[in-house]
């Protein structure tokens, strides 16, 4: 293990920035992605950010970046070859049970940006979209607010904690930026935080409508689990022994709408681009990519496949994805020639032979994506009368997941769904629909339709 290096022995690493932007949800697409474009930043501008980073579900992450003095390498794998990069943005990484630590910094005004990508599940929405406030742990954040403690457990009341210290210190106005795969992700984290806000203090709520500003944004890496073959092939090539190191893909995108108050690195430097809107990218993100690996992720492990590329090379897999993504094109409000172009480099980015994507990775928390990625699709099919067999399938092989099939089940709604899951596949398609979308529960052609894709699934 790697103790005390100085940041001297990295390549090209010199002194800590100091911190612009804190982050919460330290993981390995943070550091392939919002990390790796603010790097670049700094490597273009003269004025330098650095990033304050909180983990998440576990502290692992922090602790590694702590010994390597926030550094890690950057293993980007493609077709062609390998490449590696230092990557230098991440000047201190904590616990994220550490909220004396976030409070200090969103105390200072000079950090004028909060990123966010905590997953889809660790926003604590309920199915309707709002906080869910029969959340064990969301109503027990809430008490601990109320009486001003800081032992906090969930995303949202960690940074309303934070953002409350920064209104007591007068610090400014600030941007907060959520990169998960959530639907107009600004206004719906602004939601939640003014939701758990109103329950906190109603001034708070206030504070939020005031000075902080929700950003909109749609996100892709394909960032797949790091091994150790990955981390030796980092050791290899930097001459030293890197447990953070990434791994992940040539491609990167990020779009972004809404306003920086107290300013931001300049991610432009690295492609991130500033738009009016993000949601006609948001939805092609969200159908074509992410609604193709969560079918991709249910149907392959049930057909005996571990990883992305193996699934899409199954050429009735694949099959399955192309019928998805000619409904899903349907119903997006772009150029049919670039959804195709899009699609295509998709094919192209899910076999890259190099990386070793997981589909039990993307299988985690099927009932917080499919919500979002398949859906919108279904029910805008079926009020033209039409019975998507692509998403349907999605569906099929999700529900054949939770009965057994390809794997261990993770998800918030794990038991309440393999309650559901259980028996005959009718009732099992029309209990899972009723947890996760209820109003599509009583349409007899699609839960028939949806419990014979999951027959067919299981049968393979």
């Amino acid at each position: 293990m790697l103790r005390g290096l100085s940041r001297s022995s990295w390549p090209a690493a010199g002194p800590p920035a100091p911190v612009r932007v804190v982050h919460l949800g330290l993981g390995a697409f943070h550091r392939a992605h919002q990390a790796w474009y603010t790097h670049r930043a700094n490597l273009a501008g003269a004025e330098q950010a650095g990033i304050a980073a909180f983990t998440g579900r576990r502290p692992d992450a922090g602790r590694r970046l702590t010994e390597q003095n926030g550094l890690y390498g950057l293993l980007v794998r493609g077709a062609d070859g390998d490449e590696v990069e230092v990557v230098t943005s991440i000047s201190a990484a904590h616990d994220g049970s550490r909220v004396d630590e976030m409070v200090r910094y969103l105390a200072d005004p000079q950090v004028g940006v909060v990123t966010l990508t905590v997953t889809e599940a660790g926003y604590r929405r309920a199915a309707g979209g709002g906080l869910d406030v029969a959340d064990d742990a969301v109503a027990a954040d809430i008490e601990t607010m109320r009486s001003g403690g800081d032992a906090l457990h969930t995303a949202p009341a960690r940074l309303l904690a934070a953002l409350r210290a920064r209104r007591a210190a007068d610090a400014g106005p600030i941007a907060v930026v959520p990169c998960d795969n959530l639907p107009a992700n600004g206004p719906t984290v602004h939601a939640v935080m003014r939701e758990l806000a109103d329950l906190v203090d109603p001034a708070l709520a206030s504070y939020l409508d005031e000075s902080v500003r929700f950003v909109s944004t749609t996100v892709d890496r394909i960032t797949p689990a790091t091994i150790d073959a990955d981390k030796h092939a980092v050791g290899e090539r930097l001459g030293l022994v890197d447990e953070a190191a990434v791994v992940t893909e040539p491609f990167t995108e990020w779009v972004l709408a809404g306003e920086f108050p107290a300013g931001r690195p300049g991610w432009e430097a690295a492609g991130a681009r500033f738009v009016a809107d993000v949601e006609p990218f948001e939805q092609r993100k969200l159908y074509l990519l992410n609604g193709a690996h969560s079918m991709l992720a249910y149907a392959g492990l049930a057909h005996g496949h571990a990883t992305m590329a193996e699934a899409v090379a199954e050429d009735g897999l694949r099959e399955h994805v192309e019928r998805w993504w000619a409904e899903a094109s349907g119903q997006l409000p772009l150029p049919a020639a670039e959804l195709a172009t899009y699609t295509e480099a998709l094919l192209s980015r899910f076999a890259n032979p190099a990386l070793r994507h997981l589909l039990q990775q993307v299988a985690m928390d099927g009932s917080q994506k499919l919500p979002i990625r398949v859906l919108p699709v279904v029910r805008a099919e079926r009020a033209a009368g039409r019975l998507p067999t692509g998403a349907v399938f999605a569906v099929g092989a999700w529900l054949a997941h939770l009965r057994g099939a390809g794997g261990d089940v993770v998800d918030p709604l794990a038991s309440q769904l393999a309650a559901d899951a259980g028996g005959a596949t009718d009732a099992a398609a029309r209990g899972v629909l009723g947890v996760i979308a209820s109003d599509l529960a009583d349409d007899t052609d699609l839960v028939a339709a949806v419990a014979d894709a999951c027959e067919r699934v299981e049968a393979r």
